[in-house]
């Protein structure tokens, strides 16, 4: 038995998770699926000061909390840099990490470093996008009654998160097991940032035909790809 930690990217919840999270409990495996703060069902807390950093403290907490060992820590988009900083702050739970099409920040760089998209809602506090762009990205891999469950549930997402500069003590110069998992049919963070990460990391690299939401358009591929490594 395995305890897995699914780590969502923007604008979503630990909801995205649900189709591979049912997948490892049905092979006996520990799945937790944590909405980060100020994201989910956890949109009412949202407020000035949650940032990237603060949200893998969060993430910290519960692998102790927990007592969570062993941990394959996985995260997508932007749920990857929560991930990095996790890693480094509970080295001692970690075994494996997997970043599925997932943004792996160097310090100081910002995700506007990486991608370029501009964004409907963009305050101090929160950035979103609209809801018919949400849907427009999801329908080109599922089915519509699918796509607008998911896109009913999306939501804003911490704005220090995108627009403050990554902080990172020594994870990029530490050995780790890692995999990262490209998707070929997403724009974004795309395939040479993430064959960046693959190669500082030494990491093993793998593709999805689907876009950027795996968890829902290739469940079982992408639990299959999590289970190997």
């Amino acid at each position: 038995m395995t305890a897995f930690v699914l780590i969502h990217g923007a604008y979503q919840g630990g909801w995205i998770w649900a189709p591979v999270a049912e997948r490892l409990h049905a092979e006996s495996h520990v799945a937790h699926a944590p909405s980060l703060d100020g994201c989910g069902e956890r949109a009412i807390q949202m407020r000035p000061g949650i940032t990237t950093e603060s949200q893998a403290e969060e993430i910290a907490q519960l692998l102790f909390h927990e007592d969570l060992n062993d941990v394959v820590l996985v995260g997508t988009s932007s749920g990857g840099m929560v991930v990095a900083r996790t890693a480094e702050l509970a080295r001692e739970r970690i075994a494996r990490l997997v970043f599925v099409d997932a943004l792996v920040l160097k310090p100081g760089e910002t995700i506007g470093d990486i991608v370029n998209r501009p964004r409907a809602i963009d305050t101090d506090v929160a950035t979103g996008r609209p809801a018919e762009e949400r849907l427009a990205d999801l329908l080109r891999d599922l089915p519509r009654e699918s796509a607008e469950w998911a896109a009913e549930r999306f939501g804003l997402h911490p704005a220090a998160a995108f627009s403050r500069p990554v902080e990172l003590d020594s994870f990029w110069d530490r050995d780790w097991d890692a995999s990262v998992i490209w998707c070929r049919r997403a724009a974004n963070p795309g395939e040479a940032h993430q064959r960046r990460c693959a190669e500082a990391l030494g990491a093993r690299w793998h593709e999805l035909d689907t876009g950027h939401y795996p968890m829902l358009s290739e469940p079982e591929a992408l639990t299959r790809l999590i289970l190997e490594g």
